[in-house]
């Protein structure tokens, strides 16, 4: 029978913070955090530091490694918080045996994010203690702890982050409005919390929306603010297309906030997306002094849809979006009159002189076929047809007066002012109604609960009609205002001498709806208010 085998049992070794390297002694790194830069949070992370300088101090068997703090970061993601990415840095460089935290809360409220991490720090023998749960992650078999409390600093965030939404959106529904004013040129916080106009910034801002109009490309309008040594909400020199975009497109500029235009999808990523219907959003108006008018800013909107609508005029472009040039002005009002194809400037050599030249793009691009009768018309000559019609048009100030009172004027006539006095004899009358009822009550004469029922009838009938009085009489108001700015600009019409002498790309926009080429030696010129002059083009 053989002999049993005379088995020795050896210990596994435990590792533990504790019957490490007993010769020197353990590298030991503090890890604190506060989420927000309040005071009372400050004097909190100030605290932390102490007490983890002096804790890892106070131990004989332990050595400062470094105390690593992030200051007003959200714990929900590390990509940010930098303290904390360079301890694990040093960890992975083995600079660091140990590390000590207040709670699972503090290191990480990103479950996934504290399990990854904790397994790194294990894999590389490298302990985290969390004094709040007195975990320590050498000494545990199981991630199940750790996962749990994480899951509850999750939960926590999640929780917090409702609740900091639904408070924004209360305070949304109640009209209050904060500005960025780091990022918002033209304004500063006043005396009172409400923006306050910045007149050098207002200026900027206001030659922005001026250069829009006048037909200036986003390109443009940037280099014409570098060129004149403007700058941006932050001081920088440098201006980019998006920022004048978002200058022009921003309604604080009128005076109205628009509030929750963005909002945060998850707490834990912090994605920030554009509302696009998918959340309320709340629109005060007149909350603070514009720089912008109404008129104009409306204006620029309407510019803003419409060079963002063109489409393809040409069948060698790539995509079906039409692009804007605010080089030529005649490059958007020039049309062929024959088959409705605008015109595209061209250059031609001819015995080493070069000429310029307007065609169809049609007849260009598919040649006779498609468009058999539209001339070539040179660009000397079709400036000083152009200015010879706007001379025409300005020498008919009795004609351009006429047309804009027959356009403008019977929008302000006072609509309503049949209706205005009618609602005031009812007023009169259910005055002189109540007057006689309060007489049979003093006579009484007549039962008390039928009276009562009749003075709630005339009431209900008064506030209806006070009402659509008021609004009607605002509505008068206002174009009784701008029937006083249409005099204005007639009385100048009629007054003012004007010649144009040198083609003017912006003044050509303001003035012309479009130019149709008739023929080799007639153009039509359609202004806008509806005016139309035709004039001969050598």
């Amino acid at each position: 029978m053989p002999t049993a085998p005379n088995v020795t049992v050896i210990p596994a070794k435990v590792q533990t913070t504790e019957n490490r390297d007993k010769y020197h002694q353990l590298r030991v790194a503090a890890y604190c955090r506060v989420s927000t830069e309040q005071e009372e949070q400050q004097n909190s992370y100030q605290v932390q530091i102490a007490y983890y300088t002096d804790l890892i101090n106070r131990k004989k068997e332990w050595t400062l490694a470094g105390v690593f703090a992030d200051e007003g970061i959200s714990g929900t993601q590390t990509k940010k918080r930098t303290e904390f990415n360079r301890m694990i840095r040093m960890c992975k460089n083995k600079k660091i045996d140990l590390v000590i935290t207040k709670s699972i809360s503090r290191f990480a409220r990103n479950t996934v994010d504290c399990l990854e991490y904790v397994r790194q720090l294990k894999d590389l023998g490298i302990g985290v203690i969390f004094e709040k749960e007195n975990i320590n992650t050498l000494t545990m078999t199981s991630e199940f702890m750790i996962a749990l409390y994480g899951s509850f600093a999750q939960a926590e965030s999640e929780s917090i982050s409702k609740n900091v939404s639904w408070g924004k959106e209360k305070a949304y529904r109640e009209g209050k409005v904060s500005f960025q004013y780091k990022y918002l040129l033209g304004y500063k916080k006043g005396a009172d919390g409400k923006p306050e106009i910045v007149p050098n910034e207002a200026e900027t801002v206001r030659s922005i929306f001026s250069l829009y109009l006048d037909g200036y490309t986003l390109h443009n309008i940037a280099q014409t603010l570098m060129n004149q040594k403007r700058t941006t909400a932050t001081g920088k020199s440098e201006w980019s297309k998006g920022e004048i975009q978002r200058i022009l497109k921003n309604e604080k500029y009128v005076g109205d906030a628009l509030l929750q235009k963005t909002f945060t999808v998850d707490c834990i990523t912090h994605k920030v997306v554009k509302n696009n219907g998918e959340r309320p959003m709340y629109l005060i108006t007149d909350h603070h002094t514009p720089i912008i008018d109404r008129d104009t800013f409306n204006r620029v909107q309407q510019e803003i849809a419409r060079r963002n609508s063109k489409r393809k005029i040409s069948d060698q472009t790539k995509t079906e979006q039409g692009k804007y040039s605010g080089k030529y002005a005649l490059s958007e009002l020039l049309i062929c009159g024959h088959c409705g194809t605008p015109y595209r400037r061209r250059i031609w050599t001819k015995n080493g002189k070069k000429q310029v030249v307007w065609r169809c793009i049609s007849r260009l691009e598919h040649g006779k076929k498609y468009c058999p009768d539209s001339p070539t018309i040179k660009e000397e000559n079709l400036h000083r047809g152009i200015i010879r019609a706007i001379n025409n048009y300005y020498s008919c100030r009795d004609d351009i007066v006429r047309i804009l009172k027959a356009n403008i004027g019977s929008v302000l006539e006072c609509q309503g002012q049949e209706e205005i006095l009618s609602i005031e004899k009812r007023l009169k009358e259910i005055d002189q109604a109540r007057t006689d009822l309060v007489g049979l009550i003093v006579s009484g004469g007549c039962d008390e609960d039928k009276l009562d029922s009749e003075f709630a009838k005339l009431y209900a009938e008064e506030q209806e009609l006070s009402e659509r009085l008021e609004m009607l009489k605002s509505q008068n108001k206002t174009s009784a205002e701008t029937q006083q700015k249409l005099d204005k600009v007639t009385e100048m019409i009629e007054h003012e001498r004007f010649e144009l002498e040198a083609f003017d790309n912006v003044l050509i926009r303001k003035l012309i709806e479009c130019v149709k080429v008739l023929s080799k030696t007639e153009i039509l010129v359609i202004f806008k208010g509806g005016y139309e002059v035709r004039t001969e083009i050598e």
